[in-house]
């Protein structure tokens, strides 16, 4: 071998290995959903704006939700990195294959928790508290009580709410109507998402000692359904508050009952047939869900 090609497999081998270790915190961090949780919170932003976009702040926004998010997935992943082991889903992570170190782990969850704290308390100290109170709640609280009881779910909703509601006070400085209403449409959005998941691995969730089903069951039975359909209908009294909002037309209202009712009617099928293809349409339903109504909101406020 030549110096040339020596020097060239090197830089290559290098870049082999830079890749992976990116790859790795990614997984690490659950960039996909933290990418989802951040959009939640710079849409919180944009709907609370008034005038001119300060784009500046919006992006230190994200960058502070980004942070704080992957901090509190990544201690979610060192707590639960034996039981992922256990999953399929979950034991090609970093930590259950053994390709990164708890100590890494550690130091990139407590370097990017610190950092995100401080770009939202550039903003207001409320900003800060709360996505503080949502690292702790989601790592310390929730992680651990989900092999404990399915009230772990509701805890585990309030975290995943609040970058929404933080959006909006980063903006605000004051928790309003506008950040209350965003807030709880995140909250009960959770319940029918996170019990589809838990319908379509079940048997890898029971295996692991998880408990995030409505009801404790043995089987997977139609409670689930049932449950799911009763949080997604929730959702429509919680958008007619946006009624006594001046920002929001009656369109706009008329549209997320409508998004939510859909939600609804997939979680019933959900709860009459109990099979695979409704888990499935349930789960991708609520994936969609959010989005729509993002951009109902958006759409109404700019045109």
């Amino acid at each position: 071998m030549d110096l040339k090609t020596g020097e060239t497999y090197t830089i290559s081998y290098a870049m082999d290995g830079l890749k992976a270790k990116v790859g790795d915190l990614g997984q690490l961090v659950k960039h996909k959903l933290t990418f989802f949780v951040v959009l939640s919170s710079v849409v919180g932003y944009l709907l609370a704006a008034t005038g001119e976009i300060q784009w500046f702040q919006v992006v230190l926004l994200a960058l502070g939700g980004f942070m704080i998010t992957g901090s509190a997935n990544a201690l979610n992943e060192i707590i639960e990195r034996d039981y992922d082991a256990l999953m399929t889903r979950t034991a090609g992570r970093p930590l259950p294959s053994g390709r990164m170190e708890v100590t890494e782990a550690v130091i990139w969850a407590g370097v990017m928790g610190v950092a995100g704290i401080l770009l939202l308390a550039f903003f207001n100290l409320i900003t800060a508290v709360l996505g503080a109170a949502s690292l702790i709640l989601y790592a310390f609280v929730y992680t651990p009580l989900k092999r404990i009881t399915p009230l772990s779910v509701a805890v585990g909703a309030i975290p995943g709410a609040l970058p929404a509601m933080i959006g909006c006070i980063a903006l605000e400085g004051k928790i309003t109507l506008l950040s209350i209403t965003l807030f709880g449409i995140q909250f009960f959005w959770q319940f029918p998402h996170f019990w589809s998941i838990g319908w379509l691995g079940f048997d890898e969730y029971r295996k692991a000692g998880y408990k995030i089903m409505p009801l404790p069951s043995r089987e997977r039975d139609h409670s689930i359904g049932m449950y799911s359909m009763i949080y997604a209908l929730f959702l429509i009294p919680i958008s007619l508050m946006f009624l006594f909002y001046p920002g929001v037309s009656n369109y706009a209202v008329a549209g997320l009952c409508l998004a939510a009712f859909g939600y609804a009617v997939a979680a019933w099928g959900l709860f009459i047939h109990n099979d695979l293809a409704r888990a499935r349409k349930l789960l991708f339903t609520s994936l969609f869900y959010l989005p729509i109504i993002q951009i109902i909101l958006l759409t109404d406020k700019w045109l």
